[in-house]
């Protein structure tokens, strides 16, 4: 008995489709990935300098959609669930967008708000599965903003969203005012646990990092670890960050903001090891699409 769910995370850098199986295991569901398609739409270029997405990028949108659309029929996917996050938030032709992909599509996207997005990764549900001594801080990195939800004592404490992302900082769009505000807000929220917290970490960065890193699946990176890949990529041009490391230029470009930004998060809440479970948007969005259809009576079906 099993339920096809597909998600669709239209990001500030990237498109993801993720389509997934669930299944019932003794009563509780089970998660199990079938694809995952991704397309660098880099929408953020545009729209942090301009409010906008230009034709040509709306265009590589409803492309994108389009095939989504049919790789969705031909996975035969039971229901879907699609989310924008920063780039679509701040961009002016943004309903405009929507319109048109539902128009030709069918698909509904809806624009989520930086702390629905912070608090769907947490849907994840990674940290009720360690141990209870530590406190879990979730990063999850994207290229317009990083959501930050923390997790103690089998309790969700907060869940945040700041305009600090990968692609605002390769245009030098974020203030030393903003930089500030993430940091008290994070030294404040944590400061009671700050002896035990962990990270988790999200995104396509880190979880390139962890792939470089040759670490065991389970085992976590450390703080100076995350210190040295920065000193490290910093180091090289774009060119040769492409060459040595064999990374298309789209993760070439963004993965030294993250490193940034993962460093700076874990530094002012005292956390020393991030695990890397491989999670994000997309699986928050498949488990919350689920937890929907449960709610409104949907059962596991024969497939």
């Amino acid at each position: 008995m099993k339920m096809r769910l597909a998600a669709i995370d239209i990001g500030s850098n990237a498109a993801r489709l993720l389509i997934s199986d669930v299944s019932d295991n003794y009563g509780k569901p089970e998660f199990n990935k079938i694809n995952l398609v991704r397309v660098p739409l880099r929408l953020g270029f545009d729209v942090f300098d301009h409010k906008e997405i230009p034709l040509e990028k709306i265009d590589m949108i409803l492309h994108t959609i389009r095939a989504y659309k049919h790789l969705i029929e031909a996975y035969d996917v039971d229901h879907v669930k699609a989310a924008a996050t920063s780039a679509m938030r701040d961009a002016v032709n943004s309903q405009d967008i929507i319109r048109r992909v539902k128009d030709e599509t069918g698909i509904d996207i809806e624009i989520i708000s930086g702390g629905y997005e912070a608090s769907l990764i947490y849907e994840n549900h990674i940290a009720e599965n360690m141990d209870t001594e530590h406190a879990y801080l979730y990063i999850d990195v994207g290229g317009g903003s990083t959501e930050l939800t923390f997790f103690a004592g089998n309790k969700l404490l907060f869940s945040s969203s700041f305009n600090i992302g990968t692609i605002r900082l390769l245009k030098n769009q974020v203030s030393v005012a903003a930089w500030d505000t993430m940091k008290e807000y994070v030294r404040r929220e944590t400061r009671n646990y700050s002896d035990r917290i962990v990270a988790i970490g999200s995104g396509g960065n880190i979880n390139k990092v962890f792939s470089i890193s040759k670490r065991k699946e389970g085992k976590p990176l450390h703080i100076e670890l995350l210190k040295d890949y920065y000193k490290e990529f910093s180091s090289f041009s774009l060119v040769d960050r492409m060459r040595i490391y064999r990374l298309r230029e789209d993760r070439a470009d963004v993965i030294v903001p993250a490193l940034l930004i993962y460093v700076n998060t874990m530094r002012w809440a005292g956390a020393q090891e991030i695990y890397v479970p491989k999670i994000g948007l997309a699986d928050g969005l498949i488990q919350h699409l689920y937890a929907d259809l449960v709610k409104s009576g949907k059962k596991l079906a024969e497939k």
